[in-house]
């Protein structure tokens, strides 16, 4: 006699199956919560716009700073000492270049080409984690090409390229770097290379703010610090690390950050002040933080803020 096993239930492999999907639904539903709290942590820990620690009744409790408020007694603060200023030495390479070069505003100027040594060297700053962009042998790079690639994503190698560019070598180039320190009276500050990378490269707080004014007299340097993003020829859209640039009144200068040097931030905005529109110009130095240049650009924004209220967050 035949036998037949007994039918399963009408179903019942369409309920296993409806199980199976609707556990590996809510695996993946826990998945992206944990996956989106994990993000939220860590921006927040990433995140220095509410740090009570970059700075006290405005002025920073860590590093130094300085500022001027229109034609008003300069000022400065904290721990004024000779400290590493990272890429804030980019400024005085600009105006070195350009007191060589002059560059009329608008203008491109000469073109600089690039040798077989400005790729190597590229390469080993590179290696060194160092700010660098892009470049290719033979590639042709107007002065304002340089300058830009030099203010705004802060590259070491082009400072190097401008350096040889005026002087023939770096080493030469640094000694002007000094020259005109001297001369503008700062007395506190040595330069030892053109990028600010070399520790040894140092500055006060009050030193950069003189600087920080003769920068942005210069029509052509303050015009570079102004701009946003720029298309250079091989390394194709850099922009500004200043990402304070065009808002709560920030017209530019010059952010700085490494280890030694901490976050730095040259600064120049315009605020109103008993219903005038005035220039506040500064500089902090030495600011700690998760990210240090966020660290220097809260700590200058909160300096400004303390001197002259945000209209936009009053």
């Amino acid at each position: 006699m035949t036998r037949t096993l007994p039918e399963a239930p009408f179903g019942a492999p369409t309920l296993r199956a409806a199980g199976r999907r609707r556990r590996r639904i809510v695996l993946a539903a826990l998945l992206v919560v944990a996956l989106a709290v994990t993000a939220f942590v860590v921006r927040r820990l990433l995140d220095d716009t509410d740090r009570d620690y970059l700075s006290a009744n405005g002025w920073p409790v860590v590093g130094q700073g300085a500022y001027q408020v229109g034609n008003a007694t300069p000022r400065a603060g904290g721990d004024e000492h000779a400290a590493p200023i990272a890429s804030l030495a980019k400024v005085m390479t600009a105006l070195v270049v350009l007191k060589e070069r002059p560059l009329d505003a608008g203008a491109k100027g000469p073109t600089i080409v690039v040798t077989g040594t400005d790729v190597a060297d590229t390469e080993r700053r590179r290696r060194r984690d160092e700010s660098v962009v892009d470049v290719a042998l033979g590639e042709r790079l107007t002065e304002r090409d340089a300058l830009m690639a030099l203010m705004l994503p802060s590259a070491n190698n082009v400072a190097a390229m401008l350096a040889r560019y005026v002087s023939g070598s770096v080493p030469g180039f640094v000694d002007e770097m000094n020259r005109t320190a001297r001369h503008l009276g700062l007395d506190d500050t040595t330069y030892t290379d053109p990028s600010g990378f070399d520790p040894h490269t140092v500055s006060t707080a009050r030193d950069q703010l003189v600087l920080a004014k003769v920068a942005a007299h210069d029509d052509t340097l303050a015009e570079i610090m102004s701009t946003p993003r720029y298309r250079l020829p091989v390394a194709g859209v850099v922009r500004n690390t200043d990402t304070l640039l065009g808002h709560a009144g920030f017209v530019g200068m010059k952010t700085g950050s490494d280890d030694a040097a901490g976050g730095c931030f040259m600064f120049r905005a315009y605020r109103s002040i008993d219903g005038v529109n005035t220039e506040i110009i500064g500089v902090v130095l030495g600011q700690h933080g998760h990210q240090l240049i966020t660290a220097g650009l809260y700590a200058a924004k909160q300096l400004v803020d303390q001197l002259a209220p945000d209209p936009a967050h009053p």
